[in-house]
């Protein structure tokens, strides 16, 4: 059938082709950009490839040289270098010679035109020299002006006779998930490369062991190795990122990488500028995360805020009035719902300066002072020997473990410092909750929700008080070797 000169499925043609022109001159097509050349074009010069070269140490007995160094925020990536080998096939045997070197590539950016470079810690660690590769193939020595493992970042110089190209730092902050990135960098020592994404997600904690970033910005773009320590731009030219990890069960992208915010950076780039190094405040607690048993017990919520297990003696806090079993909630105007964020936020927060905070203690909103001391590496925990010398000592059976009143015989036996007291776990039962929650022989039981004991039965007699109650569990604060935690014990049957 035909209506006036067309016929009717030629009028629906027409329509959609109307439609389809209006929408590609509309604003929804004019957000995503035709390409990245003129943004691109001038970022380049600006981005570096970073060598490094280090000669093998003997005791690595001739084994390959992993890039992550014991104790390093990334040390568990290594196991990714052991399984495919260096960023670039790295490493030596026992048959190199004795000068041979192992090398390492990585990326970089200039962010002053006198010769400043940002990569990261990582890079560049250990290294006995560094060579910085520009894109119009010069290349230059630098040196380290400083570099800060619990963020893996550095900052290079190198001496130019010439202003070198520059980039900015942009603020992350204002970034959001769905924005457009680009990344440029040094991906299996190809040599300069630009690839694309979004920012998948903000505020992202990997977990690395040691560092004290918990807000990556995760995106889809291509990161491989060799693009550490590159920018992550944004649509207007600022790094608002700098590129550090990978997620990948095969070491080769797959649309998972992180990078470290700007906001996170920058004052840490500034600190290695003005001084080689970052001073960071120190509170004086340790802390650990809040289970959903340690809420239970508590009568709080999951995460929130950072549970207090230990108060070093002179400390920032101690001076402030924080006490063992106090909930941190607020440092320094900023919530905390994650035991990570409370060190990170602690180490942002000026030295010698009151900031406030707010503690929850007994169910109660107290707001407090701090002045933060300068901060220093704290020791690792140590793990305890289990030794079954029960039959020992005067024991009492407690829910399937035996324990003891502490006294000088114990303490030395078990390397127990003076100033614990409490009740010493002798024995375990393995069918017991004991033993699925992790409790170790040579534990100490300072206090049963925050009753401190000096004997079996106040213990006994606070668990049953609390089964009358229908709490199903009770927390205990434990000393373990010099170290202290707290560890939700269910009460019900297992």
């Amino acid at each position: 059938m035909k209506i006036g000169i067309f016929s009717y499925s030629q009028k629906i043609l027409f329509g959609l082709l109307v439609i389809i022109t209006t929408m590609t001159n509309s604003t929804a097509f004019a957000a995503v950009p035709p390409g990245f050349a003129d943004l691109i074009t001038p970022l380049v010069s600006a981005v570096v490839n970073v060598s490094t070269v280090q000669k093998p140490s003997k005791s690595t007995g001739g084994q390959r040289m992993l890039p992550f160094p014991e104790g390093s925020p990334f040390e568990e990536f290594n196991q990714f270098f052991e399984k495919f080998g260096q960023p670039n096939g790295g490493g030596y045997s026992e048959e190199d010679d004795d000068d041979r070197k192992a090398v390492s590539l990585g990326s970089g950016f200039v962010i002053d035109a006198d010769g400043y470079i940002v990569t990261n810690h990582h890079v560049v660690m250990e290294a006995d020299e560094i060579d910085v590769k520009f894109s119009d193939g010069k290349k230059l020595k630098a040196k380290v002006v400083g570099s800060d493992m619990k963020t893996d970042l550095a900052l290079l110089k190198v001496d130019t006779d010439k202003p070198l190209p520059c980039v900015k730092f942009g603020d992350s902050d204002k970034s959001r998930v769905g924005d457009w990135i680009i990344a440029i960098g040094n991906p299996f020592g190809l040599g300069g490369t630009v690839t694309a994404g979004i920012i998948s997600a903000h505020n992202r904690d990997i977990n690395t062991e040691g560092g004290i970033v918990d807000n990556y910005i995760q995106t889809d773009a291509a990161i491989n190795r060799g693009n550490s320590g590159g920018p992550m731009f944004n649509m207007h030219g600022e790094v608002i990122g700098i590129n550090t990890a990978i997620y990948s069960p095969s070491g080769v992208n797959i649309g998972i990488g992180f990078a470290t915010p700007s906001t996170t950076a920058m004052p840490v780039v500034q600190q290695l500028k003005k001084a080689g190094k970052v001073i960071r405040g120190l509170l004086g607690v340790k802390i650990q995360s809040i289970t959903e048993d340690i809420a239970e017990s508590l009568g709080t919520t999951p995460d929130q805020g950072a549970l207090v297990v230990e108060v070093s003696k002179d400390s920032a806090a101690e001076k402030a009035g924080i006490k063992v079993g106090d909930i941190i909630t607020t440092f320094n105007n900023q919530e905390i719902n994650s035991t990570k964020k409370l060190p990170r936020i602690v180490s942002e927060s000026p030295i010698g300066k009151e900031v406030d905070l707010v503690i929850l203690r007994d169910g109660s909103k107290k707001n407090l002072k701090v002045k933060l001391n300068e901060s220093k590496d704290e020791p690792a925990m140590d793990e305890s020997v289990e030794n079954d010398v029960s039959t020992q000592y005067a024991t009492k059976d407690v829910l399937g473990a035996s324990l003891a009143v502490l006294n000088d015989d114990l303490r030395k036996k078990f390397s127990i410092p003076k100033e614990v007291d409490g009740l010493i776990i002798l024995k375990i039962n393995r069918k017991t909750h004991w033993s699925s929650r992790g409790f170790k022989v040579g534990d100490v039981i300072v206090s049963v929700n925050q009753v401190q004991l000096h004997n079996i039965e106040k213990f006994a007699d606070t668990i049953s008080k609390a089964k009358s109650s229908g709490k199903k569990s009770v927390l205990l604060y434990l000393s373990r070797q010099g170290q202290v935690l707290f560890i939700p014990l269910p009460i019900t049957d297992k």
